[in-house]
């Protein structure tokens, strides 16, 4: 290795998600994972707080300071603030000021174009990166889940994000197939508000909505009892705080239609998958991963819908970072799943 000082502990790895920002140093491992949410004073144009102390103001700041999420559906929806987010993030994990600027692997969404692709690697170059690659995240995901990607044979991958929904079949070292929905966690949250908004004329932030589709949601009626769960939030017709049940069984019939588009992405990628790599699937199973993947039934479901079997990744929250950080430790052997530079 040349020179592997020079580069120890300071090449990194991130998975800009929609939800949560993760960042892989070389030889460190994953150092930080936060909310992606910036809370901005938009009278200064000064970033108050990044991260989980960000997100707890979503919904509760005053006039002058706001709280941005700037990823939506797994791209960049507001480039400045997601250069200086990624700067912050950078910064914090490197303490000390080195003279040489990292190597940065970037995981995205496989569906995205070339103008949000050469964003992604803008943002990086700004925030002070040396030089930009990029990975797709269902390869990372399948990395980080150790799936033998490099294997002439087929590995099916569904990595279920906050704003995207990536299901990928991947042999050789390459995606073979591919299908990338902007379906995700956050649309789940969004389902959940408005079904409650339309049962009970009560109005709840997005952050109940996540924590009411923790603690009860799921996907496939179970046998345990059904869980019920109190919601605060704005009565609608008097305008005053109020609290309602609510029960497992609505969480689900509240989440069906988002549900419905992942589990549809599934069965179109396993309708175009050759007949060859079908045989390996329908061997070596299905793999889950990303936030959704925690999702009560999640794996009962789609083993009901396709009748594959289905296998959750161990670190699931953590497969697309651990995958891209692998390309850090060892870009060699991995240099080939990197995105090749896309000439403008």
């Amino acid at each position: 290795m040349t020179n592997n000082l020079a580069f120890l502990g300071r090449d990194m790895a991130v998975d800009l998600g929609t939800a949560n920002t993760l960042v892989y140093v070389r030889g460190r491992g994953i150092v930080l994972n936060e909310p992606s949410v910036v809370a901005l004073n938009t009278s200064t144009g000064k970033i108050v707080a990044v991260g989980a102390e960000a997100k707890q103001m979503i919904g509760r700041t005053p006039d002058n300071i706001t709280a941005i999420r700037p990823l939506k559906d797994g791209v960049i929806a507001d480039f400045e603030i997601t250069e200086r987010m990624l700067r912050y993030f950078i910064q914090k994990t490197h303490r000390r000021r080195h003279f040489a600027k990292p190597r940065l692997v970037v995981a995205v969404p496989s569906g995205i174009t070339s103008v949000e692709h050469r964003a992604v690697k803008e943002a990086g170059y700004q925030a002070g990166a040396r030089r930009v690659y990029i990975i797709e995240e269902p390869m990372a995901a399948a990395i980080g889940a150790g799936l033998p990607v490099h294997e002439p044979t087929g590995n099916m991958v569904v990595d279920i994000g906050g704003g995207t929904t990536e299901v990928a079949v991947i042999s050789m070292g390459g995606i073979v197939i591919s299908q990338s929905i902007r379906v995700g966690g956050d649309d789940l949250d969004a389902a959940i508000m408005n079904f409650i908004k339309k049962e009970y004329s009560l109005m709840i932030g997005e952050r109940t909505a996540e924590e009411l589709k923790l603690a009860i949601g799921s996907v496939y009626p179970t046998d345990a009892e059904e869980l019920h769960a109190e919601v605060r939030g704005r009565d609608l017709v008097s305008g005053l705080p109020k609290t309602v049940v609510m029960s497992a069984m609505e969480v689900r019939l509240a989440i069906e239609e988002p549900v419905v588009s992942v589990v549809d992405a599934v069965r179109t990628t396993l309708d175009k998958c050759p007949p060859e790599l079908s045989g390996d699937i329908m061997d070596r199973g299905i793999v889950v991963t990303g936030g959704g993947a925690l999702l009560r039934g999640l794996d009962e479901r789609l083993r009901h819908e396709t009748g594959m079997p289905i296998h959750l990744a161990d670190n699931a929250l953590d497969s697309v970072a651990l995958g891209s950080g692998t390309c850090v430790e060892n870009y060699e052997r991995l240099n080939q799943v990197l995105v090749p530079e896309r000439r403008h």
